[in-house]
């Protein structure tokens, strides 16, 4: 099952989000709901403690949750998505806005994906996908695109085919700008952009917004 989960940031409307898989189950995380009626979806629950989405009118069911919670809104979320079956998890708004929820959105990817779940996050011209070792990434992008490779801990062994400036079995420190604003290859033999990764975790993100 895949479950849209539409958090609180930024939206932008592009040809780029039509290569989304469409839900089988839309949850909205408080102030995530605005983004329901430009992307034309119907919300089946709608979660959080809403101080974010104060006078926002939903037909959605709503399950409220207090606003002194150890739990991000984004997490309740993702507890009903899981609750109700999905294995595949599109964070939808996910770029933008505070910088610690922003954070920890993209972190709590990269743990969810470590779940054995298939996990994407997108505003509509930023996406990111976790990048696990042994789980090889393939990624049709558009030519000129901006790619980076951004790691939680040290990555060991970094391959990356498809780009400007291609990698293999490269160990890259974390915090390090090496793997930072790539680009996606014009080169048609090479469509693709491959990402593998030997060892620790982190996230390939790029940029742009059509596709």
């Amino acid at each position: 099952m895949i479950a849209w989960i539409l958090v609180g940031g930024r939206l932008t409307l592009s040809s780029a989000l039509a290569v989304l898989p469409r839900p089988d189950l839309v949850v909205a995380a408080d102030g995530g709901a605005r983004h329901a009626a430009p992307l034309g979806l119907q919300v089946d629950v709608w979660v959080g403690d809403f101080d974010s989405s104060a006078g926002m009118q939903l037909d959605a069911p709503r399950e409220v949750h207090p606003t002194a919670k150890d739990e991000t809104d984004a997490e309740l979320a993702v507890r009903v998505a899981l609750g109700r079956g999905a294995r595949e998890l599109v964070f939808v708004g996910a770029f933008g806005g505070r910088f610690d929820h922003a954070a920890a959105l993209l972190l709590g990817g990269v743990r969810l994906a470590r779940g054995g779940l298939d996990v994407r996050l997108t505003s509509g011209d930023e996406w990111a996908w976790p990048l696990l070792p042994g789980r090889p990434l393939a990624l049709a992008l558009p030519p000129g695109a901006t790619l980076s490779v951004v790691g939680c801990t040290d990555l060991a062994g970094l391959s990356l085919s498809g780009v400007r400036w291609p990698l293999a079995g490269a160990d890259v420190p974390l915090g390090s700008g090496w793997t930072l604003s790539n680009e996606v290859s014009s080169d048609s033999a090479a469509p693709r952009v491959t990402v593998s990764l030997g060892g620790g975790y982190g996230l390939v993100t790029a940029l742009y917004s059509a596709s």
